[in-house]
């Protein structure tokens, strides 16, 4: 539980200010310049991730980190309920499981609903746990097929510049997706189910016109569709079918005036009660720590700008 030179003690003690001795089997947390509360969620996130290796599983530093995340979002939070929630097995043989309260919601959300909207900032999991969930949904034989899809608009840039013909041209879009898929099917067994159309990978203008049943339908980047895209997206949904839509609201490439897909889909159906809806927030991302910090900047800098403008 202490980690290899007590590595798992020293995350802790930096992230929550405190200080941590250990000596043989005991363990002892002291408030060092932090006040009793620190002490607590330190205790608190020791105890839990005791809890966790008695279990029986193997703690890695991104494990320690996500559950003082969690522990300081809620001292009562208890990790097995997260870390134990296993998806899927990635090929490292690692868990995927949610790792932290808006991904547990989202998840949640996937398995008791057949339309969910998955929102929220760059790095809170929104395509990698809807991947995982798709895929573990086929192994059980719940689906026939995946189908992953995105709109190709451009961040800044134009495909016409892009070199090679139109399939060259779309891959860039498309690849986080690939990636995504990498991480949990061998690359043999992929190119088998690509090959197949077990799986699909396709921009969203292929979609028009299909009626897709008995499939996992994953659209991301679902913040640069059109009204129109959204619409067309939504009702390909065919017999024994489920959808994820993924998006972040702060990250439109879209021309000017142009209203976003996600925006105005989230809006017109927030009456219907059989849809899920999952809003992530920064505490919610699990890449590296700085990209919380940067995207919760960033969102300061906007508000402050708007303030300043009205």
């Amino acid at each position: 539980m202490v980690g290899e030179f007590g590595c798992h003690l020293d995350m802790v003690s930096r992230a929550l200010n405190v200080e941590i001795h250990q000596r043989g089997a005991t363990v002892w947390v002291g408030a060092g310049d932090a006040g009793p509360d620190a002490v607590l969620q330190a205790s608190r996130v020791l105890e839990q991730l005791y809890k966790l290796v008695a279990g029986g599983r193997a703690l890695h530093p991104t494990d320690v980190h996500h559950g003082i995340r969690i522990i300081r979002a809620d001292h009562r939070a208890d990790l097995g309920t997260f870390f134990n929630d296993t998806i899927l097995m990635n090929l490292d043989n690692r868990p995927i499981s949610p790792r932290s309260p808006g991904q547990r919601q989202y998840v949640q959300a996937m398995r008791t609903h057949d339309v969910v909207f998955g929102v929220g900032p760059a790095g809170s999991g929104k395509t990698y746990l809807a991947m995982a969930i798709a895929v573990a949904a086929l192994r059980r034989g719940e689906v026939r097929r995946i189908i992953l899809t995105r709109p190709a608009v451009e961040a800044g840039e134009k495909l016409g510049f892009l070199p090679g013909d139109m399939n060259e041209k779309i891959d860039p879009y498309l690849r986080p997706l690939y990636d995504a898929l990498g991480d949990m099917v061998p690359q043999e067994q992929l190119a088998r189910m690509l090959e197949r159309q077990i799986i699909e990978v396709a921009p969203l203008a292929f979609m028009r016109g299909r009626t897709l049943d008995h499939a996992y339908v994953l659209l991301d980047e679902a913040q640069n569709t059109t009204v129109s895209q959204i619409k067309m997206f939504l009702t390909r949904l065919g017999s024994n079918g489920k959808m994820v839509i993924t998006g972040d609201p702060s990250q439109v490439d879209l021309p000017d005036k142009t209203r976003s897909g996600l925006a105005h889909a989230l809006e017109v159906l927030a009456n219907v009660n059989r849809i899920g809806v999952a809003r992530m927030q920064p505490g919610d991302i699990v890449r590296h720590p700085l990209v919380a910090d940067m995207v919760e900047a960033f969102d300061q800098h906007g508000r402050a700008h708007w303030e300043s403008r009205s």
